[in-house]
């Protein structure tokens, strides 16, 4: 049991040593480099149908269509239109000129002839195009198709191209530098931040610099890890990964920097200054990287496979980040020195002016008044969760967007004109023997307009079933599930729905049954740490059971923004699960540090004490912490999509509740009512008085250090030796 003790420490020896910082650091460069010299590019697909569960219909009709010819095309549909004018000769005779240029690209060069709209005001061409393409070929040639479409028109004829393949390439190109972008506001406010919290012109640039050292590496690894276990990774996945690992790199940062300041204060010897912080604030950080790992790994369970990506790559993201913030940052901080922290340089002797600033008053505050405290803590909460009762769930395709794209716009033109599934028709298939069954049942079924074979082959055939509901509607989806209900009872047929609809409607089936399986998992994760971390079985509950309803209330925030301010349909089938995760694992970890360090400064077996010097001490930096991973999250929005926007809002406004709500005065209200309890069934709890069990990491603490007058650090001969 000695030797497990002592690794602790000799590991903080290593990274703190005079020489082995060094080595530390010229270590982590050398395989650093490595990582991103062999990392390569990570797996992905181009497949619609990739991320739904292979028991899916619509993910079953799409394997079965690349059997057909069908299967092989991804149609782009132009479409013609005036301003509420109807269309003239004219513009009859350019549309049919116009069409006959698509054949370029058209598979198999065979274009269909024009469709106009029964009112006259629109024409419609279908452009067959290869479905194996990849992202950056589709979109050179939807830009070609979009320039051709426009060539020698009549004025005031309006061309747009929208279809499977026009969606495709403008969500492509929405990507197109978004990435980018976001790093880049994302390390500019995390700069800002920072520098606002140290006021030192240089402290900021180490942690940045070991952040951003971690988000590439952390990306590099990711790319192997697809790879090797056939991940797809798309652009939202690297976005929220980038944002997770700046986010809680850079808290970790926070709070080991600030136990480092306070220790220095405490210690002429940088070193074992850095040493005494590691073993203090380092078993925080470790457990909040573990409950944020193993929350988000959870996610393996789920069955949509962009919700199991998104796992395991935030996973290796945090694992990443703190393995640079455990190490690497602490032997670049004990390499730079004291100095860093101009021109506030915490010296020995100092006085700690945390102990008697605003968050002690805090302190002082909530122990007077627990009661009403807790009362409108709890008040506050109920008010913004109550922006749940009229939420919708899943957002249509022309809803997903925050940018203009013109296969929106094109796809509202055609609902104008045109039956509202023309551009999105539902895919039906079949048995070819049981073929004229299945056309009249599915003709005969409530909501579709037409319906006619499309494709034959391999002993089946392939029917387009154009809806009158618009794509993604209510009525759409209760269209697709009545043609599935129906065409069950016809056994012999073997029928089976897909297309882009059904497969929004799996999804969002989908996104249910993960809400109601991973959700537990996440509660049980998190749940198990705190016991593991605290001994205790109480504050765990009371600790998961306040981040839940920061989180419902958060999510009634976001819902009300959303739909009642910023017009949005509603909010997206992921939305739900990957904010509680973000925020049940990273909400948890303000919680941690409070009690953790609260649980150190109860040895006197004072626990309400204990709580007041931990809110005094960990006040600054939390908060801190949180505005700023709450201003990380919302750089989200630099991103294109509505769902990211969403996702990092919520989480945003959630940890914003978390850090300056629940962590400030709920959980305190409820450790000043309970007192030594709190901790119940810990040694803490049945000794009110006298010395309490050992802090958290009490094993990593290094000897005490006295400073003389002259301000020569000396041990004290009555330490204990670790």
């Amino acid at each position: 049991m000695r030797g497990i003790r002592a690794v602790g420490p000799r590991l903080a020896g290593v990274i703190t040593g005079k020489w082995s910082a060094w080595l530390v650091l010229v270590l982590t460069a050398i395989a650093s480099a490595g990582a991103l010299m062999f990392g390569g590019e990570a797996r992905s697909s181009t497949d619609s149908t990739a991320a739904l569960p292979s028991d899916a219909q619509s993910a079953q009709v799409a394997e079965l269509q690349r059997r057909l010819p069908s299967g092989q095309q991804n149609p782009a549909l132009v479409v013609y239109s005036r301003d509420e004018a109807p269309l003239n000769p004219a513009d009859r005779e350019a549309i049919a000129a116009v069409g006959e240029t698509f054949t370029q690209w058209a598979v198999n060069g065979q274009v269909s002839p024009p469709v106009f709209a029964d009112d006259g005001s629109a024409a419609l061409i279908a452009v067959p195009l290869p479905s194996d393409s990849g992202y950056e070929r589709n979109g050179e040639v939807i830009d070609q198709l979009r320039a051709a479409s426009r060539n020698d028109l009549p004025d005031g004829l309006i061309a747009q191209v929208t279809g499977g393949a026009g969606f495709s390439a403008d969500v492509a190109g929405s990507f197109a530098g978004a990435n980018t972008r976001l790093l880049l506001v994302t390390v500019a406010v995390v700069a800002v931040l920072l520098i606002v919290t140290y006021r030192s012109p240089w402290l900021w640039l180490v942690p940045l610099t070991v952040v951003g050292t971690a988000d590439l590496v952390s990306n590099s690894m990711i790319a192997v890890v697809s790879r090797a276990i056939d991940m797809n990774i798309d652009a939202s996945t690297t976005g929220i990964v980038d944002v997770l690992v700046f986010g809680a790199g850079t808290n970790y940062a926070l709070l080991l920097i600030a136990r480092y300041r306070e220790e220095l204060r405490r210690n002429a010897d940088r070193r074992q200054a850095m040493r005494r912080a590691l073993g203090s604030a380092g078993p925080a950080i470790a457990a909040s990287a573990a409950t944020v790992a193993l929350s988000l790994l959870t996610l393996v369970a789920a069955v949509l496979a962009n919700e199991r990506a998104i796992g395991v790559a935030g996973a290796v993201g945090i694992t990443v980040a703190a393995l640079y913030g455990l190490v690497v940052l602490p032997a670049a901080l004990t390499v730079c020195g004291r100095g860093l922290f101009w021109p506030f340089v915490p010296r020995p002797g100092q006085p700690e002016p945390t102990r008697t600033g605003v968050w002690a008053r805090v302190g002082t505050f909530v122990s007077r008044r627990p009661v009403a405290i807790l009362t409108g803590t709890l008040v506050l909460l109920a008010l913004l969760a109550s922006g749940l009762h009229d939420a919708r769930l899943g957002l249509s395709r022309t809803e997903q967007f925050r940018v203009q794209a013109e296969s929106i716009d094109g796809l509202q033109t055609l609902s104008r004109h045109f039956p509202a599934g023309q551009a999105d028709p539902t895919v039906v298939l079949a048995d070819e023997t049981a073929a004229d069954t299945v056309l009249t049942v599915a003709a005969d079924t409530p909501g579709v307009v037409t319906i006619r074979p499309a494709d034959r082959g391999e002993g089946l055939v392939l029917f387009d079933v154009v809806l009158a509901a618009e794509p993604d509607s209510a009525d759409s989806y209760q269209t697709i599930r009545d043609l599935r209900e129906r065409l069950a009872e016809v056994p012999e047929a073997d029928a089976l729905v897909g297309g882009s609809v059904a497969a929004n409607l799996d999804s969002r089936d989908a996104a249910i049954r993960d809400l109601k399986v991973v959700v537990p998992l996440i509660l049980a994760v998190v749940l198990l740490v705190l016991i593991l971390l605290l001994r205790s079985l109480l504050a765990p509950l009371i600790l998961v059971t306040s981040v839940v309803a920061t989180f419902f209330a958060a999510l009634g925030a976001g819902n009300f923004l959303f739909t009642g301010w910023l017009g949005y349909g509603g909010l997206d089938t992921s939305v739900p699960l990957l904010s509680f995760l973000f925020l049940v694992a990273l909400g948890v970890d303000y919680n941690i540090f409070l009690t953790t360090r609260a649980r150190e400064e109860s040895r006197d077996g004072d626990t309400r004490q204990g709580i007041r010097t931990a809110l005094a001490v960990t006040g600054g930096v939390i908060t801190s912490a949180g505005i700023l991973l709450a201003a990380v999250f919302a750089v989200l929005g630099v991103l294109p999509l509505v769902t990211l926007t969403e996702i990092g809002v919520i989480v945003g406004i959630g940890v914003l509740l978390d850090t300056l709500l629940v962590r400030t005065l709920l959980v305190p209200s409820i450790v000043m009512l309970l007192g030594r309890h709190f901790w119940w069934p810990s040694r803490l709890a049945r000794h009110p008085a006298g010395p309490a069990p050992a802090p958290v990491a009490a094993s990593l603490t290094a000897p005490a250090v006295a400073v003389t007058p002259a301000g020569r650090a000396t041990r004290d001969r009555t330490a204990p030796r670790n």
